[in-house]
């Protein structure tokens, strides 16, 4: 057994040993696994929902469903837009087959509380212009049992039918379409983003095999998702727009994992490693960057579990699920093949005959050493490593790191104040709720609801319901009535219609539907005075928007802090350090402003529309800046665990504050941000969804990634450390005690502060001195080239060129 393997097997610990003792199994149990994941995750899609925006236990769901049970006419959710052509809708032979319509409406399965124009004479069913009128009724059953009907009776409705053309809308029909339109947009979007990921990825490895092997975690991370979904559907409530998440963050985190724990796999190999030995190491190291990032993803998107609303917490489910699979894939299934793979890792090199003729071109010049000198660089070259990687990877990061050091103060105020301004528009925001202009414009049922808003009187759908229970008398219901009449914006008031103990009156605001002026009236009529022996609710759309807006106002302080407790304490395990904490916190929450920011201007005020495809509602749906806060928050956090893992290994290996803070960036710099661009083109390709909720988060999240990896990892994280000097690792004594024995970490040496604090030099194995604040791992090395092959392989970074030019590069940051 050669030195490395003698000095570094013994550290292999009991989770090494299980992942890498029979790889070929644990592959084969993976596929069957996988396997067993595609038949139990078929059709998921199709038992999902489409809304979820509600809040259960709110006033409004109260009202509304004891309205759809015991007056379904007051809650249809099926709407037939007759239209008479040229002829008035009071045409005989238009009133004719407009009845004929309705009764066979009435006689099929699932539908009740049938009504129309034709045999109430509404004004509210009838259009401006007298050409066409509706037909309304409900489909009961839940949203599922609701499509099936839908699917099933549209065909016979919908056309020309004798005089008159029948269109099929209502929000059963919206629900209904958007769910269609998600599903075939995902399945799009997964062969957009597929390619271009590979692609990236193998621009990145260099290798096409070791490209193939993030998207391999990815895949089994999404299929495994949508097996556990099935599962929650049978138990509960879930959104089909979670499926895009599952897909984004199955592939992006699943490609950022695999990213991170490869390149380490290189690297060790690289360093004289046995492929065995190389990924021991990197789960020591790398793996555990990995679980602490999963955990922080995972908690930031637990947070949404504590909102009533099944949109939001169908997120949650999707988001734990898919980012567990894939840490657990990274774990696990990656280095079992890593281990069979070995040095093959960086077989397929497609980018060597570029780099060949770089080199002839350039060494014929005498500017390049020769490939096979250039080939056998340092560890730590990154994605090259042992493939034909430049001799000093990562300079250029580290050379933004001495510029951005060198200007800290400069640096830190401008990007602070440059986030800021990005986010200012979102101090306009105004929240509203999901409607048919979601849907593409060309949609059959958001075509309906627009003739529907645009030619009908007193915003039909857009009315509130006053549901008025118990034992009241005439004179108690006309008192109601005429209190509800006087109160301001008030169009119009009708009924009670009443049924046993229970009655019902249907208000028509003066404004617009979801308006701030409706929504006033809701808190109004909820403060009306009545009867003692009536109980008063109110629902309707607008009554749905203010009790969601309560809700999220309610239970948003408890979820931000579980995120911020939860990170706080994550990362000060993985630091040991109290300011680190603090600080990831509030530059992950500046990192966001650009993405809300855009979100206000470009959806809710309707910049960039036309570009992007989208009708602007002059509002944003309540609920989606909390998931998109949730999300981001999470995979901006995923970042900021790779860049501090490596800069906090650096500095227990070396004790160096500056060097170490270049020395991270170095490392992890372009990692981070090849990561963040294929997450940002699988978002992207989310963002092409015709939904415009879905091209929302898509796109926002994307926005929001790209600012992380690029600015605020790149520019404000090495300042403000700069500022912050060696203070950034300072922790009280008893927290340091407590981070010794309960902590962890991606290093394992001991912390060189404490070595840099002994009294006298440590002497050499050969009777010569070691500078104090050498760790051990780096003064054996100094003495020792087998020593040192093995203390890179338990996670240290020998002294060779690139250590020295992060050592320069420091210096001239000091300077």
């Amino acid at each position: 057994m050669s030195e490395v393997n003698r000095s570094a097997s013994p550290q292999l610990g009991g989770w090494t040993r299980f992942v890498t003792a029979r790889p070929r199994l644990a592959l084969l149990a993976a596929l069957v696994i996988t396997a067993l994941a595609v038949f139990a995750g078929s059709g998921v899609a199709d038992r999902m929902g489409s809304g979820g925006w509600q809040a259960p236990d709110a006033e409004s769901t109260y009202a509304s469903e004891v309205l759809a049970r015991e007056f379904p006419a007051s809650q249809p959710n099926l709407l037939l837009l007759v239209d008479s052509g040229s002829a008035s809708v009071d045409d005989p032979d238009v009133a004719a087959e407009a009845g004929r319509l309705a009764k066979r409406l009435d006689a099929e399965p699932g539908v009740s509380g049938v009504g129309s124009y034709w045999a109430t004479r509404s004004p509210a069913l009838r259009s401006e212009d007298g050409h066409e009128a509706i037909i309304a009724a409900r489909i009961g059953g839940d949203e599922k049992t609701a499509g099936e009907t839908l699917d099933r009776i549209a065909p016979d409705f919908a056309g020309e039918r004798g005089p008159v053309t029948v269109s099929v809308g209502g929000p059963v029909a919206v629900q209904h379409e958007m769910q269609t339109i998600i599903q075939e947009d995902l399945l799009r979007a997964e062969l957009i983003a597929l390619p271009v990921t590979l692609i990236l990825l193998v621009m990145v490895f260099g290798s096409a095999v070791a490209a193939l092997l993030p998207l391999g975690v990815g895949i089994v991370a999404i299929l495994g998702t949508n097996a556990v979904l099935r599962g929650l559907t049978e138990l509960t409530d879930v959104s089909v727009f979670a499926m895009n998440l599952t897909t984004a963050l199955g592939l992006g985190l699943a490609i950022d994992y695999a990213l991170f724990i490869v390149r380490r796999f290189r690297e060790e190999l690289a360093g004289g490693a046995d492929p065995r030995t190389a990924v021991g190491t990197t789960l020591r190291t790398a793996g555990r960057t990995v679980l602490f990032s999963a955990l922080t993803v995972a908690v930031s998107l637990s947070a949404m579990l504590v909102f009533p609303q099944y949109f939001l917490r169908s997120f949650a489910y999707a988001g734990i699920a898919v980012v567990l699979l894939a840490a657990a894939a990274a774990l696990i299934l990656l280095p079992a093949a890593l281990v069979l793979l070995g040095h093959r890792i960086n077989s397929l090199d497609l980018r060597r005959v570029f780099r060949r003729r770089k080199k002839r071109v350039t060494g014929a010049a005498g500017g390049v050493p020769s490939e096979g000198k250039a080939e056998a660089g340092a560890p730590g070259a990154g994605a090259g490593a042992g493939a034909g990687a430049d001799a000093a990877p990562g300079r250029g990061w580290a050379r933004l790191a001495a510029l951005v050091m060198r200007r800290a103060p400069v640096f830190a105020i401008v990007t602070t104040v440059g986030l800021l301004l990005l986010g200012l528009p979102f101090l306009g925001v105004k929240f509203g709720t999901a409607d048919d202009r979601q849907l593409p414009a060309g949609a059959e049922s958001r075509v309906v609801q627009e003739h529907i808003r645009d030619g009908f009187p007193g915003s039909p759908g857009g009315g509130l319901e006053v549901l008025a229970e118990g034992k009241g008398s005439p004179a108690d219901h006309a008192e109601l009535k005429g209190r509800i009449e006087r109160l301001p914006g008030v169009l119009r008031v009708e009924g009670p219609v009443a049924e046993g103990s229970t009655a019902y009156y249907n208000v028509l605001p003066e404004g617009e539907a979801v308006g701030e002026a409706t929504q006033q009236l809701v808190r109004d009529l909820r403060a009306v005075p009545s009867a003692s022996s009536l109980d008063v609710s109110v629902t309707g759309t607008a009554a749905v928007l203010v009790d969601s807006k309560d809700a999220i106002a309610d239970r948003l302080p408890w979820a931000l802090a579980i995120i911020v407790v939860v990170t706080l304490l994550l990362v000060f395990l993985l630091t040991g350090s109290v300011l680190i904490p603090l600080q990831a916190v509030v530059l992950n929450a500046l990192s966001l402003t650009a993405m809300f920011g855009a979100l206000v201007w470009v959806f809710q005020d309707g910049n960039l529309s036309g570009l992007l495809g989208f009708t602007s509602t002059g509002d944003i749906e309540t609920t989606l800046p909390v998931l998109m806060f949730c999300v981001a928050f999470g995979l901006s956090m995923d970042y900021g665990v790779f860049l501090i893992s490596r800069m906090k290994e650096e500095y227990d290996r070396t004790g160096d504050h500056e060097h170490s803070v270049t020395f991270g960036l170095r490392h992890t710099g372009g990692l981070i941000t090849a990561a963040a661009v294929i997450l940002a083109v699988v978002m992207v390709a989310i963002g092409t969804s015709r939904v415009t909720s879905t091209k929302m988060l898509g796109l926002g999240i994307a926005l929001a990634v790209l600012m992380d990896a690029m600015v605020v990892r790149g520019l404000l994280v090495p300042a403000v450390m700069k500022l912050m000097g060696r203070s950034t690792w300072w922790a009280p004594a008893p927290l340091r005690a407590f981070h010794r024995r309960f902590g962890l970490s991606e290093g394992e040496s001991a912390p060189a502060a404490a070595a840099a604090s002994a009294p006298a030099p440590a002497p050499a194995p050969d009777g010569a001195a070691v500078p104090a604040g050498t760790s051990a791992a780096a003064s054996a090395a100094a003495h020792s080239p087998d020593a040192a092959q093995s203390a890179h392989a338990a996670g240290g970074v020998e002294a060779g060129p690139e250590t020295a030019a992060d050592t320069d590069l420091a210096k001239s940051a000091r300077r």
